[in-house]
């Protein structure tokens, strides 16, 4: 249902957004926001359940910092963003010193709906693509979910991660042709 109303009211201009702790403002920045950062995070951790926790501390950050915001440095989308890409980093960095199985992905594998054959299909090629996308470097990686997780527009990625749009566009077409390369690879291994 947020996910629905976030399409349909888009905030106003970003620059001359200014952050208060009025609720009605913080009601509509978590409706407009909401999906595209739990897209973004979900494209990047694989996980619903990790995703949805993580998209909570993104916002939860973002009423904590509000103060720091400053709209003549970057827009605030950028800077929302930003926070999402560190909630991120911060997630994978205590993965790596905590090591176990997720009941949650089992649980989750479960309650599909789909036959045996077809998950069986689906996760195969999710596999291929979660170990294609393993051969990209992080700044890659980082920039194909802001794009496809995220979809952000090309401008919006350079302002992000600073560097030009055309470098954006550069980096999306190399990125594309290994992924491809790679799936094709794949293909052929199986």
């Amino acid at each position: 249902m947020i996910q629905l109303r976030a399409l349909s009211h888009p905030l106003p201009e970003r620059d001359k957004l200014e952050v208060e702790s009025n609720d009605m403002e913080l009601a509509e920045i978590f409706e407009a926001y909401y999906e595209r950062i739990f897209n973004y995070i979900r494209y990047r951790v694989d996980d619903g359940f990790a995703s949805e926790d993580l998209t909570s501390q993104v916002f939860e950050k973002m009423l904590a910092k509000r103060s720091t915001f400053r709209a003549d440095r970057s827009p605030f989308e950028v800077w929302l963003f930003a926070i999402a890409r560190n909630t991120v980093n911060d997630h994978f960095r205590s993965q790596r010193r905590q090591r176990f199985f997720s009941l949650e992905l089992l649980k989750e594998a479960q309650s599909n709906q789909k036959g045996p054959e077809s998950m069986a299909i689906d996760k195969e090629s999710e596999d291929h693509l979660t170990r294609a996308l393993q051969i990209l470097k992080t700044k890659e990686r980082h920039i194909v979910a802001l794009k496809f997780g995220a979809g952000l527009k090309n401008v919006e990625i350079a302002q992000l991660v600073n560097i030009s749009e055309s470098n954006v566009g550069v980096i999306l077409y190399r990125v594309m042709k290994k992924l491809k390369l790679e799936l094709e690879r794949n293909d052929e291994n199986v």
